[in-house]
């Protein structure tokens, strides 16, 4: 049987939601045949969320690693083709993490490569969707914050200790609701951003499969 673990974030920047955090609780009571899915919430402060991610990893061995935040402004699910080693809150960011850091041009890992390319199906995951009738586009940008920084820690360890994980990050669009709070947000519905998650996770399965 393989095993595939996603995670999500809990929400930030003032907001009340995080779509990946009800994304995740929906998936736990989604099926795939002869697979184990287990999620994960990481809190949204730098570093932490890569070590509780990693906690996972360790303990659950999974086959792949779907890790899923949210990318407020985005109108499509953008699967990240690249994490790049830099921790970078903007002087002109609103937005700190969860505890108020800010760190600027800070490296994830001092002695880590420049960029680490994500190993999961991310074009296939893009041409599945748009099949489905999902906005959907490769993005090459994870930012350089949290979402960015737990992609990198990811693909950093698998590299590290040689693992044959397939794993990425995936950006979602912000959530019909959370246009409750900011309108004029582009905005997907939670059940679109779900058969997009589904979606995905078929992908990878099947990936796993050849």
């Amino acid at each position: 049987m393989k095993k595939i673990l996603i995670s999500g974030f809990e929400p930030f920047g003032g907001s009340s939601i995080n779509p990946t955090e009800r994304l995740i609780h929906d998936m736990r009571s989604e099926s795939f045949e002869d697979v184990e899915i287990r999620t994960v919430l990481l809190p949204v402060h730098y570093d932490e969320c890569a070590e509780l991610l990693l906690k996972e990893v360790r303990t659950f061995e999974p086959d792949a690693v779907i890790a899923c935040g949210v990318a407020g402004g985005r109108t499509a699910v953008t699967p990240e083709r690249i994490a790049i080693n830099t921790k970078d809150v903007p002087p002109e960011s609103v937005i700190a993490d969860n505890r108020g850091a800010r760190p600027q041009d800070e490296p994830i890992d001092p002695d880590g490569p420049d960029g680490l390319f994500s190993t999961l199906p991310i074009r296939a995951m893009v041409n599945r969707m748009k099949e489905a009738g999902i906005p959907a586009a490769v993005s090459n940008t994870a930012g350089t914050y949290i979402c960015n920084n737990t992609m990198y820690a990811l693909l950093n360890d698998i590299r590290k200790r040689q693992l044959p994980i397939l794993a990425g990050f995936i950006h979602f669009p912000a959530s019909t609701e959370m246009a409750l709070e900011k309108p004029g947000l582009p905005t997907l519905s939670h059940d679109t951003m779900l058969r997009a998650l589904k979606v995905i996770v078929r992908t990878t399965i099947d990936e796993l499969a050849e």
